[in-house]
């Protein structure tokens, strides 16, 4: 089979299209045909080596995908062979034709649902979902401020937080990313590449401000965000690029919370609660993963320097096989 392969650490170019042998599943393990992979941010990291862990060289790229049960090993009992599934993780990488996984690491993918769409749930919708519920503990009523919302996760958090009935408010830097973030279920959209937009969140909240805030990149956006925090309010610290300066005092008079995000830390209890939300919502249409880019699977190495932009961000983007 085909898949991307990296023997060192370093920018896109990297990434290099081989033919490697077809994985065999051993016990619990299930091959995955992939008909689409999912391109996240955490994959451009762990490539260039400066992340918080790394894989032993040479590796497969990527976590999640949409696909087919091709083979499964001896006792595996959640899929069948011919299953159409949603990968969580893989222990061969999903930029490829065929994934190594257990099986633990697959959920069901509705009819109703492209394998393309499958691909943007794992890191996304996983991510959104513990940013906003088992971190940030969003409750029906709350405002919430999805600070990047045009993405893969912030159109995550969006149609989580409407679904859950909480009053949603959306940023994007463009007339084209807001008009999708109202698309996707937010009340409102504000564009952050305009001076004073903050302000506008003030005037839609009556002055008092949001009650939970998704944030994509807290390196810009950390200490606006707590100047627009209700009290009590809570920011959920997904994406950061760097350092940045706060002040405590918008913290401390409004009792406010900055809350870290990594999936890496979820339990097996808050995994499986996780998904059995996230399948009910794909099954009941409300939620709906926005794909906004497909690249050929040996054009990895664009698909990850388009995602490392810093604005402009419109769904997901996957690679095809």
């Amino acid at each position: 089979m085909k898949a991307i392969r990296v023997h060192q650490f370093g920018g896109p170019e990297v990434m290099k299209l081989e033919e490697v042998p077809d994985p065999q599943p051993g016990p619990v393990q299930v091959v995955v045909r992939i008909h689409a992979a999912g391109v996240n941010p955490v994959d451009a990291y762990i490539r260039t080596g400066t992340y918080a862990s790394k894989p032993n060289l040479p590796y497969t790229p990527g976590t999640d995908a949409g696909g087919v049960v091709a083979a499964v090993g001896a006792g595996v009992k959640r899929v069948k062979k011919g299953d159409r599934v949603y990968t969580t993780g893989s222990s061969t990488g999903t930029y490829a034709e065929q994934a190594l996984c257990n099986e633990t690491q697959l959920q069901p993918l509705p009819d109703n649902v492209t394998f393309e769409q499958g691909a943007a749930m794992g890191v996304a919708y996983g991510t959104a979902y513990r940013g906003l519920f088992q971190r940030a503990e969003a409750k029906p009523a709350e405002t919430v401020l999805v600070h990047g919302a045009s993405g893969g996760v912030g159109t995550a958090a969006v149609q989580l937080a409407r679904a859950a009935g909480m009053t949603v408010i959306g940023t994007a830097g463009s007339e084209d990313g807001m008009k999708l973030v109202k698309e996707q279920g937010a009340h409102h959209a504000l564009n952050h590449s305009v001076e004073g937009y903050l302000d506008e969140l003030m005037k839609l909240t009556d002055g008092r401000g949001v009650d939970v805030i998704v944030e994509l990149l807290a390196n810009k956006n950390l200490a606006k965000d707590l100047s627009v925090l209700a009290k009590k309010g809570r920011v959920a610290v997904i994406g950061s690029r760097g350092s940045i300066e706060i002040n405590p005092r918008d913290a401390m008079s409004r009792e406010a919370d900055i809350r870290g995000v990594t999936l890496m830390n979820t339990s097996e209890q808050e995994y499986r609660a996780m998904h059995a939300a996230l399948v009910a919502g794909l099954e009941n249409a409300t939620l709906r993963p926005v794909v906004g880019q497909k690249i050929p699977l040996a054009e990895a190495a664009r698909a990850h320097a388009e995602i490392m932009k810093h604005s402009g961000a419109h769904g997901k983007i996957v690679l095809i096989p």
